[in-house]
């Protein structure tokens, strides 16, 4: 017997047989799924301090699962002493049984510690079916030891899902969990 994420299994038996009913879909096959998530963190402090990138990196392998990667500058900018090739972020793509996995931990566990949490808005849609959140401490997450954390910096998490528009986007996100807010009335 395999192992196989939670929520992988519910997107398969639950959320399929939902979505098909909710937009009429003649195949399972046209059922959005999520694609990949990504992971963002721009450290613009780590121009004058290399070990701020270099924790960066290790925090965010901690949280995903998987090795991060630097982002480099593109060009130089001299009023932010920036010059090409810099690191001045990390970054880390999720896809398969790890990004279901980080999915169930980020819902059940990582956004119920934000401070004063309402739920998160429905607005970060691109108008193609992806989500972009923003997470303001790397420190809800249970994997950071806060006693270790240098500075703390935010992070933005991208769900690509295979909708065409944001209302199918909007749905199966509800629908593997995250805490939407409620429209008001």
């Amino acid at each position: 017997m395999s192992y196989s994420p939670r929520l992988k299994d519910k997107y398969k038996a639950e959320i399929v047989p939902a979505l098909m009913k909710e937009f009429s879909f003649k195949s399972p096959m046209q059922v959005p799924k999520l694609k990949k998530i990504c992971l963002n963190q721009g450290v613009g402090v780590a121009v004058s301090d290399k070990k701020i990138l270099e924790s960066a990196i290790h925090e965010m392998t901690i949280i995903s699962g998987q090795k991060a990667v630097a982002t480099k500058s593109k060009k130089d900018i001299s009023n932010f002493k920036l010059r090409k090739g810099v690191g001045i972020g990390a970054r880390v793509t999720l896809r398969g049984d790890q990004m279901y996995e980080f999915l169930d931990r980020l819902i059940s566990v990582a956004l119920p510690r934000i401070r004063d949490f309402r739920g998160i808005n429905n607005t970060g849609f691109d108008g193609n079916g992806n989500y972009t959140l923003g997470v303001t401490e790397q420190i809800i997450f249970p994997e950071i030891d806060i006693d270790k954390v240098n500075k703390i910096l935010g992070m933005d998490i991208t769900f690509v899902t295979s909708s065409k528009n944001d209302t199918e986007s909007l749905s199966l996100l509800k629908e593997l969990g995250l805490p939407f807010k409620a429209k008001n009335k």
